[in-house]
């Protein structure tokens, strides 16, 4: 199970409390007559639609267009995360919780143990953009909402409790047969590509330029496979060390494309067919999947069977303990909205506002998918 769900969002999302700006330090919202400013707003926007998945994709600059479905409800969500965090923090202020350095240090070396390493800390940065001093405010907002919950409530999470859940939840921890595995892409995906060619272009390609272009990219990368595939048949010692040059599964490089232990069902059938199919250490490939070129080192295969508790029992207690330190905050955060004075200064932050806004765009929507009003041409 995973243990380090509030980690994890703060990770994705780089949660932050920030600063006033000189610029636009003006208050758009006050929450206990403590300002939430233009500046603060700004600043978290740009961070969630930067981390969009449409963003990611190319689609548009969603930020200019203000009265689309995805920015209405990105600008909604800021604005509640903005009141959630004073709230939390006015709640922590009024408890004099503090955190220091040394607390902050010792939950990263947790963070560094979990994952693997410095090397893959670094990697799980790079892929979300966040700098180090990004990582240890979001530690800090971490662990000192921790605290707070500790404060509030008792989430300490007896070994009865974590023996009761596992009994009552044996089939969570159950597996079918199950093999380990590495693997190197080199991926064909033409959106992909497509993106990568036209950032490398200096003029604007054609249709058919880029069907061509893409088209030459994936024979490259066919032709790359089989050679890596003959080197690694060769001599699998290497595999780790061409993973990390290599492979553009970027999650799984840096420690050398390590899957981990898997059932087939997880993965795409050609991958799975081709992995449960060999004998442990054989590397296998190219396998063509939807994603691209894959070459797999299988390392070891275990049979279907049930988790032992005393395997589990750590992190499973980490993670029943982290669900009661976040409905710690859920309470706290819910008990101190009943009480607390909140003024949207400007009024187009107020969430009722842009719910009615998003409401309109939906029913509009709505209407020239029946086809009941005509698409208005530009």
């Amino acid at each position: 199970m995973k243990s380090t769900k509030l980690l994890a969002t703060l990770l994705v999302a780089g949660m932050l409390f920030t600063g006033c700006g000189l610029k636009n330090s003006q208050a758009i919202i006050k929450v206990n007559d403590k300002a939430i400013t233009q500046n603060d707003f700004d600043k978290l926007l740009d961070k969630q639609l930067s981390a969009s998945p449409f963003a990611k994709m190319g689609l548009g600059d969603i930020k200019n267009d203000k009265n689309s479905v995805l920015y209405l409800m990105t600008e909604r969500s800021v604005i509640t995360q903005l009141i959630i965090e004073e709230l939390l923090n006015q709640e922590a202020d009024a408890r004099g919780i503090k955190v220091s350095n040394k607390d902050v240090d010792e939950a990263i070396n947790k963070i560094i143990d979990k994952i693997g390493g410095k090397e893959r800390l670094s990697a799980i940065l790079k892929e979300n953009n966040v700098s180090i001093n990004q990582l240890k405010s979001d530690v800090k907002t971490q662990v000192r909402m921790q605290k707070l919950a500790r404060t509030v409530a008792n989430p300490k999470v007896s070994d009865k409790e974590v023996k009761d859940f596992y009994n009552k939840n044996i089939d969570k921890f159950k597996h079918g047969e199950q093999v380990r595995a590495y693997h190197i892409l080199l991926m064909t995906d033409p959106m992909q590509l497509s993106q990568e060619i036209a950032s490398q272009s200096k003029k604007e390609l054609s249709e058919n330029e880029m069907a061509n272009k893409i088209g030459e990219k994936v024979k490259a990368q066919e032709e790359l496979a089989n050679k890596l595939a003959k080197e690694l048949k060769a001599d699998s010692s290497k595999f780790a060390q061409y993973a990390k040059k290599y492979s553009q599964d970027t999650t799984t490089a840096q420690r050398g494309g390590d899957l981990g232990y898997f059932e087939a069902k997880v993965m795409v059938p050609e991958f799975s067919k081709a992995a449960f199919g060999a004998k442990p250490n054989t590397v296998v490939g190219p396998v063509k999947t939807k994603f691209g070129y894959h070459i797999i080192f299988v390392t070891d295969r275990r049979p279907a069977g049930t988790e032992s508790f005393d395997k589990v029992k750590n992190n499973l207690k980490e993670s029943l303990t982290n669900e009661k330190e976040i409905k710690a905050i859920d309470d706290i955060v819910n008990a101190a909205k009943k009480k607390a004075k909140i003024e949207y200064v400007d009024k187009q932050y107020d969430p009722e506002e842009i719910t009615k806004k998003l409401t309109s765009q939906l029913e509009e929507m709505q209407k020239q998918a029946n086809g009941t009003t005509p698409k208005t041409k530009k």
